[in-house]
């Protein structure tokens, strides 16, 4: 996956990787946060001790951040996509490799799907940058 960076969310990923010294895979500006994608392993260095290092970096920023571990399978991406919730299990659709389902405990389910969806909304743009998952459903 080759993302294409705009100069401010090039800025955003120096700030990142030199404060933290984790390596960005990808940033994805949002309309109130900004999303980094990390090289798989990295995620303890971008957030830090106590998370120090992701507080360091929203102050400099200036805006909420988000960051997700990268990996290469499709299903521990979409693990790690739900990382803030309590997940119980994650399948590809039998016969349809581009549909994933994520069983979420019933006490995360709303805020999983996010006000308006937008969480959910989220969660798919991501997989299916990443790797070409056309939906996700939540049971």
């Amino acid at each position: 996956m080759e993302a294409k960076l705009t100069a401010n969310e090039m800025w955003y990923v120096t700030v990142l990787e030199d404060i933290t010294g984790a390596t960005v895979k990808d940033c994805i500006k949002g309309s109130d946060e900004i999303i980094f994608v990390v090289k798989k392993g990295d995620i303890g260095l971008a957030i830090g001790k106590k998370g120090v290092n992701i507080n360091r970096v929203k102050k400099v920023i200036g805006k909420k951040i988000e960051i997700i571990e990268h990996s290469d399978d499709p299903v521990a991406f979409v693990k790690r996509l739900f990382h803030s919730f309590r997940v119980e299990d994650v399948q590809m659709s039998n016969g349809d490799s581009n549909t994933v389902r994520v069983y979420v405990d019933e006490r995360d389910k709303k805020m999983a799907i996010g006000i308006r969806g937008k969480n959910l909304s989220k969660m798919k743009m991501l997989a299916k940058r990443y790797h070409s998952i056309e939906d996700i459903i939540i049971a």
